[in-house]
């Protein structure tokens, strides 16, 4: 089951993020994950939060264009190579990435990898049946 990330398009200027992040503690959404993409001009704010329908409309009521897409997050081994083994699963079977992040769990101490990817529900799959544990919810 995929998680559900939180895409904005902000100004690349001094402010912007405690602008979206401001939005998110006014109204009580739990901001897990954040990384953040620049160009010149725009900056693209990835995120994962508590309630990702909830946050799309206080942030486009606040005139903010941003969206919802579905990522796989996954909980690899800590040991080396697990990521190594995650990418060239997807390499032998033809699954493109995108992006990817990571970010800490606070409470298991856990790191999670947050993966953009071209074909989710074959990518999770792939995962499992191959021992990699896919996160189910980040909320």
């Amino acid at each position: 089951m995929a998680i559900r990330q939180l895409s904005a398009f902000v100004p690349n200027e001094a402010g912007a993020l405690a602008e979206i992040t401001e939005i998110f503690y006014r109204n009580g959404i739990d901001l897990r994950a954040i990384t953040v993409y620049d160009t010149s001009e725009y900056g693209i704010v990835r995120c994962i939060v508590d309630d990702a329908d909830r946050a799309i409309v206080l942030l486009q009521a606040e005139g903010v264009v941003s969206k919802i897409s579905e990522v796989a997050a996954i909980d690899p081994a800590d040991e080396p190579g697990s990521l190594a083994r995650v990418f060239k699963l997807f390499g032998d079977h033809k699954i493109n990435i995108d992006y990817i992040y990571s970010f800490v769990v606070r409470k298991n101490d856990s790191q999670y990898f947050v993966f953009k990817v071209d074909n989710i529900s074959k990518a999770e799959d792939l995962l499992r049946e191959n021992g990699i544990k896919v996160i189910e919810s980040l909320a």
